[in-house]
């Protein structure tokens, strides 16, 4: 969600990619993560489930087949899935890298 309420997955699963909504100034943080995330990396695309939910939604999830810029290609191999996980405090636009050896991890991920 761009701006909280404007959904970009429909164009990302569309169109084979995912792109931070924010600018590397707005963000910088954000940015320096986007930069590291590597061909072959997992990408989901969440949900929050409402203010004070401790859940996320999972909706879609894709490997990375190309970095260019801002833009991140992705192999969405998974979509209009309903996957309900605990948050683990996965609320704002990009997380990790993560490792996958913990079982939060392997549930989010799971094909």
């Amino acid at each position: 969600m761009w701006g909280g309420n404007n959904d970009q997955s429909p164009k990302f699963l569309l169109r084979g990619y995912w792109c931070l909504g924010w600018s590397e100034t707005d963000q910088p943080d954000l940015a320096a993560k986007q930069r590291d995330i590597a061909v072959g990396d997992r990408i989901a695309i969440k949900k929050m489930l409402g203010q004070g939910s401790p859940d996320i939604k999972i909706n879609a999830i894709g490997i990375v087949t190309d970095v260019e810029g801002k833009y991140v290609y992705v192999n969405w191999i998974l979509r209009d899935m309903h996957r309900k996980v605990e948050s683990k405090g996965c609320y704002g636009s990009i997380h990790g890298p993560y490792a996958y050896d913990n079982d939060w991890i392997k549930e989010v991920f799971k094909i």
